[in-house]
């Protein structure tokens, strides 16, 4: 609706039957005498002139357009109509003094009235389509707004429950972490000073993401190196740790601490309850434009899953809900028990990598 594109396409549309008038008035009634130049100049200017007007309508009472009832339109909008038209009508009989051709001369009120009787019908059709035009526009810049703000108020509903996931997960890996610290204080105080170290900077690490949703796979998985750091002086060599990432991953982009729960849950209800011989694996791998995310473990098999509903599956439950807040149906996850014990966890998410990509040191971890 900017006036110079609005003014400039209808007077296009006037040059364009300005050309149907010429064609026809060659073809069919051989009237040489009416030059192209004359068509293009009459057509152009009332056409200029109707563009010119509506415009002006629309930006004084555009508001009232599109809201406009059927009584409004019968007791304002119809008189406007009948007194633009008659305005249009004065202004184009002043520049165009030489028309009709082939009449008598003939006074201004004369040729008003000659040209009004004409194409008055014509004129109205040009106000009431303008008016349906503007209507139609309204219409439609609502229907726009209420999308953007249905869709704004959708990403702020979807950052908050994001933001209250994380808020429930990190207590959840805080605790979880202070008891193992605690019970190690009883037998062994310098792992157990050794494990805050590496816990105030896994914190470290956690506030400085702040808020970031995703990350790159090396930033979690060297997060996770730090946290099966704490893990193996805790449980003094009882779990063999394995870890098997694809070079081709390294920058892929995950959520953040989609692993670390997997993890913990892993030795909170399967390695814990070991002796001895413990192992976990932990891989990363691509096929085609999926990302494969598999932590297996030993432990007693599927009778973890039942601790979830007794309130202690908040990591495992985090982690599903935030994928399928972040990729809906374009994710899975899935719990299995394989043979001698194995229990794997196995996440799939689209394979992203970062428009900007970032250089970091290694981690250290590898096949």
């Amino acid at each position: 609706m900017h006036p110079l594109i609005f003014i400039s396409g209808a007077t296009s549309l006037g040059f364009l039957f300005a050309l149907q008038e010429w064609n026809s008035r060659l073809r069919f009634w051989n009237e040489k005498h009416v030059t192209l130049a004359l068509l293009l100049e009459a057509w152009g200017a009332q056409y200029f002139l109707w563009g010119v007007l509506c415009w002006i309508i629309w930006w004084t009472l555009r508001s009232k357009i599109y809201t406009a009832n059927l009584k409004t339109m019968l007791l304002v909008f119809f008189p406007l109509s009948i007194l633009l038209c008659v305005v249009e009508e004065m202004i184009w009989v002043v520049l165009f003094p030489q028309l009709p051709m082939g009449m008598p001369p003939m006074m201004f009120w004369q040729r008003l009235s000659f040209h009004l009787d004409a194409e008055l019908i014509d004129s109205l059709v040009l106000f009431w389509s303008a008016f349906f035009l503007f209507r139609g526009i309204g219409y439609y810049q609502s229907y726009r707004e209420k999308e953007r703000v249905a869709s704004q108020l959708q990403s702020q509903l979807v950052q908050a429950q994001m933001r209250a996931l994380r808020m429930q997960l990190n207590p959840h890996f805080l605790f979880n972490t202070m008891n193992g610290i605690s019970s190690l204080m009883r037998t062994d105080i310098a792992a157990a000073d050794l494990m805050l170290e590496q816990l105030s900077r896994l914190l470290r690490i956690t506030l400085h993401r702040g808020e970031a949703q995703f990350i790159p796979l090396s930033d979690e998985m060297e997060f996770i190196e730090m946290y099966l750091a704490m893990q193996d002086r805790r449980f003094a060599g009882r779990v063999q740790q394995q870890m098997s990432i694809d070079p081709h991953v390294h920058d892929a982009i995950v959520p953040t601490m989609i692993l670390q729960p997997i993890v913990e849950n892993a030795y909170a209800h399967g390695l814990s309850r070991l002796s001895s011989n413990g192992v976990l694996s932990i891989d990363a791998s691509s096929e085609g434009s999926v990302l494969h995310l598999s932590v297996t473990n030993t432990g007693r098999g599927l009778q973890m899953t039942s601790q979830k509903s007794s309130g202690n599956g908040v990591g495992l439950a985090n982690v599903q809900d935030r994928l399928r807040m972040h990729y809906g149906d374009d994710q899975s996850f899935s719990i299995s028990e394989l043979e001698g014990n194995l229990v794997q966890v196995v996440i799939t998410l689209p394979l992203r990598f970062s428009e900007h990509p970032i250089i970091e040191q290694t981690t250290g971890y590898g096949a």
